[in-house]
């Protein structure tokens, strides 16, 4: 039985489908209080990784965790964590971890989550850990503006970074949740840069309609991200948007070496929902 916390996001909801669809059974861990829905024979359960004993009833004759934490983890008490989870008799701990951990390890946005790696690495348990870079659902947050008056407004307009497609994180978790890729780390990215300009414009295609794109100044952008983001975060993030260094750049084989196919692009995330942008 595979336990995914994170249940319901962008990969965890994925995950879920798609171990469901295997056969495998499944336990899906969210914390939210709405109604949750989920594949037919998936266990739901509400748990808060800030209370690690809520996850003892999910853990329960679990041989391995997908483990999604919030805000880069800062505040968890991941050893408590693993700790409930060995109790309970997982074997295996698969981490969704971030890029910018192995990019640039110094910066204090992402140091729990450097933290939270070493924790699973030094745990006892198997662990496999995944760093994808920047997630091609990001462009969620365009959807209000495309829907009011079909615009987009983003900095760094013609700066390429390889967006990973969410469902190939979920499909690569999915894949090596069952131990046969033990003890590594691997780095997860789209098949080509992709300028935030080039997305509206397949955001357009798909959509059938013009997107006007406004390219903020940082200052803009940074007023903005700081209305939901905390100020680290907000900082760490403008830095990989607007000069990211050559390995954030690199196209990573990692997602064909899993799947044994090539990472899905832009256009067909965005083809895929664009529905949302109605």
């Amino acid at each position: 039985m595979f336990v995914v916390t994170g249940a319901t996001g962008n990969v965890g909801r994925t995950l879920v489908s798609r171990l469901a669809a295997s056969g495998a059974a499944v336990t899906a861990v969210s914390r939210g209080r709405r109604p949750v829905a989920v594949p037919d024979g998936v266990r739901h359960h509400r748990a808060d990784l800030h209370e690690p004993e809520s996850l003892r009833p999910a853990l329960a004759g679990a041989e391995a965790m997908f483990l999604l934490v919030e805000g880069a983890g800062a505040g968890l008490d991941v050893p408590e964590i693993l700790r409930v989870a060995t109790a309970a008799g997982v074997k295996r701990i698969v981490l969704q971890s971030s890029q910018a951990v192995g990019t640039r390890p110094g910066v204090a946005s992402h140091a729990p989550l450097h933290a939270i790696e070493e924790v699973v690495r030094r745990s006892g348990l198997g662990w496999t850990i995944l760093r994808p870079g920047g997630f091609a659902s990001n462009a969620f947050a365009w959807v209000e503006p495309v829907r009011a008056g079909r615009m987009v407004a983003a900095p760094f307009g013609d700066v390429g970074l390889p967006v990973v497609d969410p469902d190939d994180i979920a499909e690569v978790a999915a894949v090596v949740l069952d131990g046969a890729h033990e003890g590594r780390t691997y780095e997860l990215t789209g098949p080509a840069l992709s300028t935030p300009r080039q997305r509206v414009a397949e955001l357009a295609t798909a959509l059938g309609e013009p997107i006007d794109f406004v390219e903020q100044t940082p200052d803009e952008a940074r007023e903005q991200m700081l209305r939901f983001m905390p100020p680290p975060v907000v900082e760490g993030t403008l830095a990989i948007l607007g000069a990211p260094t050559e390995q954030e750049q690199r196209i990573s084989p990692d997602v064909a070496t899993v799947l044994g196919r090539s990472p899905r692009p832009f256009a067909e995330w965005a083809a895929r929902n664009i529905d949302a942008f109605r």
